[in-house]
């Protein structure tokens, strides 16, 4: 396409909410702006003249009331956010709130007969010869050239007098997969008291680990993990892995991309790979009554990833023009500048550029992509929602016990990629729209990795948020917020690091920086305050309430206990209540006095 991307929607006038507005947007590559007007008005312009076809209607009719179906199934377990929204829309924009029982009865009398002439009259009325706003937003960069108003306005011509053809819409009837697999059997089962779940052990190798929760009466969420991951190929070939998102570009099976997501339309089920440094993972969710559907994407990501050399092509096209309208934006030159002070210019700690598209070799990828996939011997899938375990474990087996098994014995490679020690500062200038300094600041240090320390950390961090936030923003006007934010990593060393991020004003940035080291020396020396603690108990006490009706929760506690052998939830209310003031300071201390400190600042020039 001529284009990165393209859309359009029917609402609020982009300028006003008190107008109307069918939009298209075209966001375009460098010298194709006319090509993107074109194409966005002639799709536009086709739709009006023909209109949409039976069956690209069905589709869309399937898929809204699959979404009304599921907002009805949840219906119990709608949260507040959700009601206040609904409020807010009804008395802002007047939208009725009949609630999901009668929006759900009348919806599925009237659409079933409404047909597609009424959606093609509709078209009409909203795409027109008159009225219309052409606006076009562009960097301010050298040789950019961008059209005229007397060329856009001959392209609104040029388009209304070319003769177009109707829509031609592919439909298959080709189901998903032909045939089921020859299925697995379950080779055991067992009950694991730690987190409520069902173990199976299939006999390709594969492990299944259900847990049974009454959350969400139309969600089932699934992770699938591997060990190994990008770091088993050869930092040579990290632009290729950089680019392994590419494989999904070419659809799946019998599918392209598109295809695939006609025939899942009016179905919840949805199938993600992932090749992280070290793990493969495929992570899903489903309705209860689309698990099939989800089990045969899974299968096909193992086995059949689809080869399309123009969808390869067009994925290049695309990347390689949003990675040169990137280059533009001073916030990346700021992250490079941090990667490098972090990582000293470690190879896998590269950022993709324009110039590396073309290096993406496809045959190499498909290679790459097969190898992590073909062995799913040592795969753990976690299944976490409203799952019938005796009635869906055969089906589960089904699948995933035909999966391929070559049963080889791996783990990830530490690849070195690690973190500076010592103290090391960067200021750099940098030409910007509007004249800031950009800060960010990074401790880094050993750590054990286990539960308790994990909690101190995310304690750590607010209670500097609540700090920064009453010195720094409140008290100086300094920024509009300091982002605080700290993790620990167990792999390949256990280590833990707090990073500091703000924007601010040129003339305020010495001052400011003298304030987030003393507080955060502070800290190390002398604790939180007691007020400050007992907010962030509180706070985490009840995240963690709330957490433990999450489907994402539980999927992601157990997916954590099989990779680091920790597990998070075990008497955590407890644990937070326990922890104080001098664990902070000692935690906080531990890290610090370590003395690796990273610090770059960009700056706009001085004005002169």
């Amino acid at each position: 396409p001529p284009f990165i991307y393209a859309g359009t929607f029917e609402g609020d006038f982009f300028v006003a909410k008190t107008k109307d507005a069918f939009t298209g947007v075209a966001v375009c590559k460098e010298g194709t702006v006319e090509d993107g007007i074109a194409n966005l008005l002639r799709e536009m312009e086709r739709a009006r003249q023909f209109g949409f076809t039976e069956t690209e209607y069905n589709r869309a009719r399937a898929e809204y009331l699959r979404q009304l179906e599921s907002a009805y199934n949840e219906r119990d377990k709608r949260k507040n956010e959700e009601y206040v929204n609904e409020y807010v829309r009804h008395f802002l924009d007047k939208e009725p709130i009949p609630g999901i029982e009668n929006e759900y009865a009348i919806i599925n009398q009237i659409a079933p007969n409404i047909p597609v002439a009424a959606l093609n009259q509709m078209m009409q009325a909203l795409v027109t010869d008159t009225n219309q706003v052409v606006a076009i937003f562009g960097p301010e960069k050298e040789g950019i050239q961008m059209p005229t108003k007397d060329a856009v306005l001959q392209t609104l011509k040029d388009v209304k007098a070319e003769k177009l053809t109707a829509y031609v819409d592919k439909v298959s009837d080709e189901p998903l997969m032909a045939e089921k697999p020859q299925g697995g059997k379950i080779i055991s089962e067992k009950e694991n008291p730690i987190f409520g779940t069902t173990e199976l052990t299939l006999s390709n190798g594969v492990k299944v680990i259900l847990k049974k929760t009454d959350f969400k009466a139309d969600e089932i969420r699934m992770k699938g993990t591997s060990l190994g991951g990008s770091s088993l190929f050869p930092d040579s070939e990290i632009i290729n892995i950089k680019s392994l998102d590419a494989i999904s570009a070419g659809g799946l099976g019998n599918f392209s991309a598109v295809d695939l997501e006609k025939v899942l339309a009016g179905k919840k089920a949805s199938v993600n790979y992932g090749i992280g440094d070290k793990t493969e993972n495929v992570t899903g969710s489903c309705s209860p009554k689309d698990l099939e559907t989800m089990l045969q994407l899974t299968y096909l990501t193992f086995t059949a990833p689809r080869r399309d050399d123009d969808a390869f092509a067009s994925y290049k096209n695309r990347n390689k023009a949003a990675l040169q309208n990137q280059e533009l934006n001073p916030n990346v030159a700021f992250g490079d500048s941090i990667q490098a002070a972090i990582y000293m210019h470690h190879p896998r700690a590269i950022r993709m550029k324009s110039d590396m598209i073309d290096k993406i070799d496809y045959d190499k990828l498909m290679e790459m992509y097969k190898d992590r996939y073909k062995d799913a011997s040592d795969f753990t899938f976690i299944f976490v929602g409203n799952i019938d375990i005796a009635k869906d474990k055969d089906l589960i087996a089904e699948y995933l016990g035909a999966l391929p098994a070559i049963n080889r014995k791996e783990t990830f490679r530490d690849t070195k990629l690690e973190m500076r020690k010592g103290t090391y500062k960067n200021e750099f200038i940098k030409q910007q729209e509007t004249p800031k300094s950009s800060v960010f600041v990074v401790y880094n240090g050993k750590c054990k990795y286990n539960q308790k320390n994990n909690i101190l950390m995310s304690m750590t961090s607010q209670i500097l948020d609540l700090v920064y936030t009453e010195k720094v923003r409140e008290e100086e006007g300094g920024t509009y917020g300091v982002y605080v934010g700290g993790s620990l990593s167990k792999y390949p060393k256990e280590t833990a690091l707090l990073q500091i991020i703000f924007d601010t004003a040129p003339d305020k940035k010495d001052k400011l920086m003298k304030i987030i080291f003393a507080e955060a020396e502070n800290l190390a020396k002398a604790g939180p305050s007691d007020a400050n603690l007992k907010k962030v108990k509180e706070y985490m006490l009840k995240k963690h309430t709330e957490d433990l009706k999450e489907n994402r929760f539980w999927l992601g506690s157990i997916d954590e206990y099989i990779f680091t052998g920790v597990d998070m939830i075990k008497d955590y209310e407890n644990l937070v209540n326990s922890i104080t003031a001098k664990e902070v300071q000692k935690f906080a201390d531990d890290l610090m006095k370590q003395k690796n400190e990273v610090e770059v600042t960009m700056v706009s020039p001085e004005k002169k």
